[in-house]
């Protein structure tokens, strides 16, 4: 199981343009997976992360989600929430079982990391985090514990 203080994993995936993204985990970044694009947790989750995108800028913190949906669902999704940040493709696994997340059913579980200085900073559970205001939850922390603070 990953925990707070590990090695940041390195990964490689498409995102919704069909680009090739390797994050830089070595900045503030979070790292957010759910489950399945166009769910309603999951499009509450990715609307919220979106509206605090810009503070999230301002603060010089990448945000990523990540699903097991191809690249195409994830460009559906984007163009249909509005979505501009990086959605990156899963749909082996294989990032997510980089972060030790759980893929039974063919969808990844819930959690959300915050990375910076090539290690994991932060973890949030799902059974903790409500979707809505999460964004908001781990914007407030980042700025207290390792951004401004």
């Amino acid at each position: 199981m990953i925990e707070v203080g590990d090695a940041a994993p390195k990964v490689t995936a498409k995102n919704q343009h069909d680009e090739l993204i390797s994050p830089d985990f070595d900045e503030p970044t979070v790292v957010y997976f759910y489950p399945k694009d166009f769910t309603g947790g999951c499009t509450i989750e990715a609307n919220d992360f979106q509206a605090a995108l810009p503070e999230f800028q301002e603060a010089d913190v990448s945000v990523y989600g990540v699903s097991m949906d191809s690249v195409t669902s994830h460009a559906d999704f984007a163009a249909e929430e509005g979505i501009t940040f990086d959605l990156l493709a899963d749909p082996h696994g294989e990032i997510a079982a980089a972060f030790d997340i759980d893929t039974e059913g063919g969808y990844t579980g819930r959690r959300t990391f915050v990375l910076a200085h090539n290690e994991v900073v932060s973890i949030y559970d799902p059974e903790l985090s409500n979707p809505s205001g999460h964004a908001r939850e781990v914007l407030t922390d980042m700025e207290q514990k390792y951004v401004r603070g």
